[in-house]
């Protein structure tokens, strides 16, 4: 993190650590830099947001409890409110993959914050110093704040972008149906010719997809909402004042003005990560939904020449460094790559929130990490699938057309006039003979006014 060449001495219950001079965290998180240089990668910004939050809102509840002097509460708050800010994130330098349950990432926490407080006092770092564990971790642990951490983090992102670019598809994919409304063409089951539809009917089915999705998720965040802060170390609210957990929560839901609340029971709240498991559950099945709207707007978009050809998708980039003008549904492969790397992040959770034993479970680093990196790609993906893909579709109306009156599908408008059985006989003529149905009732002499009625295909939808 540091280009200093200078550093000072620190020391920690395992004796003496050297840290760059510039550098506001202290001696546990320079030996968890030293241990786990893993993946490189830090928690999401957002996490280290909501640590922010957590942190100020403890010292505020514990300077109002008379438990921390009000000098050493407001250089905490004002330092924390850095945090938030996103001014120190250069010094949230513990890697993802690190010690069980947070421990690491919440030392980083607490020794910034105290070491950036300490300064605000007008204090050096190596005089009298705000402490990180007996000030700014007071009243909390690893367990119960790492934890919150998750929830609020969670939270803030699903409503603030989350939720508002999936109503925003929603928003665009109806709007496309009622554009394309219109348009007539061939429906398809198992890639087969079937019965027609309107366009408008396909992106019909999508709109709604996507508003379902939007109602699973908002339940499934309500979960999100129950923080254990005071919970402490295993859920029997250790070393806090009577009136901390109401105290601490009230003013978290203050800061992000959403409704957080104290858990139904602490201990499972302590033991189990059950909110980020239902949200991922709901995120994996919007990435399947979205794997298979993506899908199809590729397949009715192949061609141009030798495929569907039923839309033209809005061109963004060519799309080959050796066939000359060729431009692929580029958008539409980054947000199916995106929905792979969302499952593969619901398995990862899923396993993660396995492996709890007894009063906590020590992933939580790894679920902070992918739930809130799934959370995140979703958010930027879906307004660039909108932007620069769902909103400039247009329909070919000629090549729908041509599909659909070429469609073996037709047949069925004259079975129930002329019985299942010769109706096959007829499409499968016209198909081995590579004419169109019509054309073989015509030869048969059956093209009545009720056949060719029935054959409309307007009056199949």
């Amino acid at each position: 993190m540091s280009s200093s060449k200078t550093f000072r001495i620190e020391r920690d219950t395992l004796g003496e650590v050297r840290i760059p001079s510039d550098a506001y965290y202290g001696a546990q998180t320079q030996r968890a830099v030293e241990n786990y240089q893993i993946s490189g990668r830090s928690l999401p910004r957002s996490f280290i947001r909501a640590q922010g939050i957590i942190k100020a809102s403890a010292a505020k509840a514990n300077m109002e409890n008379g438990l921390l002097q009000p000098s050493y509460a407001k250089a905490i708050i004002k330092a924390a409110e850095e945090v938030v800010d996103g001014t120190l994130d250069d010094h949230f330098v513990v890697d993802v993959y690190q010690a069980g349950a947070g421990t690491s990432q919440n030392m980083n926490a607490n020794e910034v914050i105290a070491n950036r407080a300490t300064e605000i006092l007008g204090e050096t770092l190596e005089g009298n110093r705000i402490h990180p564990n007996d000030h700014v971790n007071m009243s909390q642990s690893t367990n119960d704040t790492f934890h919150a951490a998750i929830h609020i983090a969670g939270a803030e992102n699903i409503v603030h972008r989350l939720l508002p670019a999936v109503q925003q598809l929603h928003n665009e994919l109806k709007r496309k149906s009622i554009e394309l409304m219109p348009v007539m063409k061939s429906g398809r089951t198992h890639l087969h010719d079937a019965l027609p539809i309107r366009l408008g009917q396909e992106f019909s089915g999508y709109a709604e997809t996507v508003h379902e999705i939007y109602h699973q998720l908002e339940k499934a965040t309500d979960y999100l909402y129950e923080i254990g802060l005071g919970g402490t170390a295993i859920g029997t609210r250790n070393n806090i004042h009577p009136q901390y957990s109401e105290k601490v929560i009230k003013e978290v839901s203050r800061f992000t003005n959403l409704p957080f609340r104290e858990p139904v029971d602490m201990f499972s709240f302590m033991q189990n990560t059950n909110a980020p498991i239902r949200v991922m559950l709901v995120l994996k099945e919007f990435a399947m939904h979205l794997i298979k709207i993506t899908s199809d707007l590729r397949l009715l978009s192949s061609g141009p020449r030798t495929g569907f050809a039923e839309i033209t998708l809005p061109s963004v980039q060519p799309g080959s460094t050796i066939m000359p003008g060729k431009v692929n549904p580029a958008v539409l492969e980054m947000v199916h790559m995106v929905c792979c790397q969302v499952i593969g992040g619901e398995a990862s959770v899923t396993t993660a929130g396995m492996a709890g034993q007894l009063e906590i479970n020590v992933m939580m680093p790894l679920i902070a990490h992918t739930f809130l990196d799934a959370i995140e790609l979703l958010s930027n993906a879906l307004p660039t699938l909108v932007t620069k893909c769902i909103s400039g579709i247009e329909a070919e109306e000629e090549n729908c057309k041509q599909w659909m009156n070429a469609s073996l599908g037709l047949v069925t408008g004259i079975s129930s006039i002329v019985g299942y059985d010769r109706a096959s006989k007829i499409g499968m003529e016209a198909d081995e003979r590579k004419i169109s149905i019509q054309q073989v009732l015509e030869e048969q002499g059956l093209l009545t006014p009720e056949i060719e009625k029935a054959l409309d295909p307007k009056g199949m939808v």
